[in-house]
């Protein structure tokens, strides 16, 4: 009977041993503590349960949306297709890339558009076809996690790095390890150079320029604040807090007609589920099972998109709080009195009025 217990309990020595071992040796992540903000004192309401649904079950996880000056709408989904609906409301399989990891859109001046491909780099798509703009920084590391991009008016284009250590399919490690990974990098098409503006950022995500084009606001999203970076005048190449203590994670950000910004914000972990990131053992563990990453990340329970004036104040707010229509929402862009909202938890954009009682 002893050697028989003696046998099991070495089994199970040798099944914890490598247990841990798993855990915190084989470990993806070095990680620090991070705090997340406090519950947002803003009231919630229900205004993106009232969407219109376009495009449903044409879409697969629209995370970007643009529409151009022709009104004509850009989309690129998770098949690697860029999909676009004309004004009379149909839609076009317009041009296709060989890729699962198309992140942020924008409109070029020339035509066409400039797409970020998480794993290719900085793409230009054009009826054309589709040419790659930027695989490499001037240092010749290459171009990891290539977020969201926006076009000056003299060409220049600047976007973001989420993450050099991490790819677009484990964005969450990121956010455990909590370690500022993400750049903000300059495409200057006259040279054909790629710049690094910034480094060491907290997943910088959503980037848009100001109506006179004097700074940048790019978003951090595990930090729940945007930043400054001035482009002009006696603060140049300078950064400062726009806005912080958002009530979630910004992702990406569209400047609006009026001058202000609208961004949307991602619940970045579950109710109930926070301590996680005040745990290096947990960050650990849920790390290790993908299963767990998956019921800490809160981004498929709610939605919620912020309007914030110049000054760095939340002027508006619309809801889904409980994820009913709208969940994971990525993007809000503004165009004659409506949202349009990508989401990476949907099949369908979502186009909200802002006035309704004028629609």
């Amino acid at each position: 009977m002893i050697p028989c217990v003696s046998a099991c309990s070495g089994f199970l020595l040798a099944c914890l041993l490598a247990f841990t071992l798993q855990i915190f040796y084989f470990s993806p992540l070095s990680p620090d503590l991070l705090e997340l903000p406090p519950a947002s004192a803003l009231p919630t309401n229900k205004h993106l349960q009232e969407v219109t649904k376009l495009g449903e079950g044409f879409l697969d996880r629209p995370e970007d949306v643009v529409v151009d000056r022709d009104g004509i709408l850009y989309t690129a989904v998770r098949d690697g297709w860029i999909k676009r609906m004309h004004k009379n409301g149909s839609w076009e399989n317009w041009k296709k890339i060989d890729s699962d990891a198309l992140l942020g859109i924008a409109t070029s001046k020339e035509g066409g558009l400039i797409v970020c491909d998480a794993e290719k780099g900085l793409l230009k798509v054009s009826e054309d076809g589709v040419v790659v703009l930027a695989t490499h920084i001037n240092d010749g590391s290459k171009i990891r996690f290539a977020d969201e991009v926006i076009e000056s008016s003299d060409g220049s284009l600047y976007f973001s790095v989420a993450s050099t250590k991490f790819g677009f399919h484990d964005w969450y490690l990121d956010v455990l390890e909590a370690k500022p990974h993400g750049q903000l990098l300059k495409y200057d098409p006259s040279l054909n150079e790629t710049s690094i503006l910034l480094d060491g950022l907290c997943f910088p995500n959503g980037v848009a320029l100001s109506r006179e084009e004097d700074y940048l606001v790019f978003c951090e999203t595990w930090k729940y604040r945007c930043q400054k970076y001035w482009l002009k005048g006696i603060d140049k190449g300078k950064t400062e807090i726009f806005i912080d203590n958002l009530p979630g994670g910004p992702d990406n950000i569209y400047l609006a007609p009026d001058g202000s910004f609208w961004i949307a914000v991602l619940q970045v972990a579950s109710k109930g589920l926070e301590f996680v990131h005040r745990s290096k053992p947990s960050k650990h563990l849920v790390a290790s099972f993908p299963k767990l990453v998956n019921l800490v990340i809160g981004v498929k329970r709610k939605a919620t998109v912020v309007n914030v004036a110049a000054d760095g104040k939340i002027t508006r707010k619309f809801d889904d709080p409980d994820g009913k229509v709208m969940s994971f929402v990525t993007t809000a862009f503004e165009f004659e009195d409506h949202l349009y909202l990508g989401s990476l938890n949907t099949n369908f954009i979502g186009k909200l009025p802002l006035n309704p009682t004028n629609s």
